[in-house]
């Protein structure tokens, strides 16, 4: 490949990574609570075919040596369904011994799962669904 192809091939991804939208999960647990939620949204069909997920890390605050993984990075692409993502987020709490408290930030707008009660379900579906709004029109 020569470099005219390289650059357009990164002019390529980077226009994809521009149009794809950018969700954080954090979780009042730890890291392999994270890891569980990362591999139960790969084996999701619909969330594993529209999105990546990956943990990571952030900068160590005053006092710490090294990152802490404390979120779940979702990258998500055409197709994303926020109702699929919220039900699928919903089903994994349920699976969990303690269930955590689930923070979603998308941008400025930030979601709390604490009960997972249908309105709280359908209040987080319309939240996404309206920063997804928000994205689009910027």
């Amino acid at each position: 490949m020569g470099p005219t192809e390289r650059r357009q091939r990164r002019g390529a991804q980077k226009r994809l990574l521009e149009a794809c939208v950018r969700l954080e999960v954090h979780l009042e647990s730890g890291a392999g609570e994270l890891r569980s939620l990362q591999s139960w949204l790969r084996s999701d069909p619909d969330v594993r075919r529209t999105a990546m997920a990956d943990v990571r890390g952030s900068a160590p605050r005053p006092g710490e040596m090294g990152t802490t993984l404390d979120m779940l990075q979702l990258v998500t692409g055409n197709g994303w369904s926020a109702a699929s993502f919220v039900l699928a987020l919903v089903a994994w709490r349920q699976t969990r011994p303690q269930r955590p408290r689930v923070e979603i930030h998308r941008g400025d707008t930030v979601i709390v799962l604490t009960d997972c009660s249908p309105e709280e379900i359908e209040r987080a579906t319309r939240a996404l669904d309206a920063a997804a709004g928000e994205d689009r029109d910027t």
